[in-house]
């Protein structure tokens, strides 16, 4: 019988997990989150429907795919029927990030940010400007995968993220732990500067294509936008996030005593 390290291999710079007993004691022992899990559909095989009941109480994504794609996934034939992606990074909690936040709070939440580059440059930046900690939605969103990591140029080590299941209750957790909801819109009537962030604030980035959604987007205090001035219609949602957050230290220094 092989060992179990056995089946972890690296494809693409991806810690891929596969195999039954492997996956199904990552997800109990819970040392390493996995990103994702990936089943073999239209099984009847008990042990793998124990594999998605473990993933759906852990909040762990599930997609179902042919077996074809699980060796595509895998590289190897021995999958029996599961393949898991681990995640670069542990998760933090909601509670760990406010406890640890500074005063007046700052945090990022993304809706639906797919592209681990966009992730990744987001958590470089809040790095840099002191963001207190970044949360993200566990379902069709990018999370701490090795090519997060790789983007975020080392910064995926030192900022907080958590991972979360609803955007729009956890705005509305916030307001109740007394944030000030500001989410970024290109229709937006207010400019980006003209917002108030002396207060803690909750800055909301939308999609790559959608930008944020209409239930999130009516959790919001304010709306603001960034002007546009050429052809394209918007920044990238990496460098609209530096822009704003640095218009925030900006309002903020005359908190703070200067350096020295």
């Amino acid at each position: 019988m092989r060992n179990y390290d056995d089946r972890i291999r690296r494809r693409n710079d991806q810690a891929l997990l596969y195999g039954i007993h492997p996956v199904r004691e990552a997800l109990q022992a819970g040392r390493r989150p996995l990103q994702r899990v990936i089943l073999e559909e239209d099984t009847r095989n008990p042990r793998l429907k124990e594999i998605e009941t473990l993933c759906r109480q852990a909040g762990v994504p599930v997609r179902f795919e042919k077996p074809d794609q699980l060796r595509r996934e895998s590289g190897t034939i021995h999958h029996q029927g599961v393949v898991a992606v681990q995640a670069a990074q542990p998760y933090e909690t909601y509670a760990g990030i406010l406890a640890r936040a500074r005063k007046p709070a700052l945090v990022l939440v993304l809706d639906e940010i797919e592209d681990p580059q966009n992730l990744g440059a987001i958590l470089r930046t809040a790095d840099a400007a002191g963001v207190d900690g970044v949360f993200i939605p566990e379902r069709r969103a990018a999370g701490l995968s090795p090519g997060t990591a790789r983007a975020s140029a080392g910064a995926i080590q030192h900022v907080a993220v958590a991972q979360i299941v609803n955007v729009a209750q956890l705005l509305e957790d916030l307001k109740k732990d007394g944030f000030w909801i500001v989410g970024l819109d290109p229709k937006a009537k207010k400019l980006w500067h003209e917002v108030d962030y002396l207060q803690s604030i909750a800055l909301v980035l939308g999609g790559e294509e959608k930008g944020i959604r209409h239930l999130v987007k009516e959790k919001c205090d304010f709306l603001a936008r960034l002007p546009m001035q050429g052809g394209v219609a918007s920044l990238n949602v990496s460098v609209a996030a530096g822009v704003v957050l640095y218009e925030i230290l900006r309002q903020r220094a005359s908190l703070s005593p200067p350096d020295g």
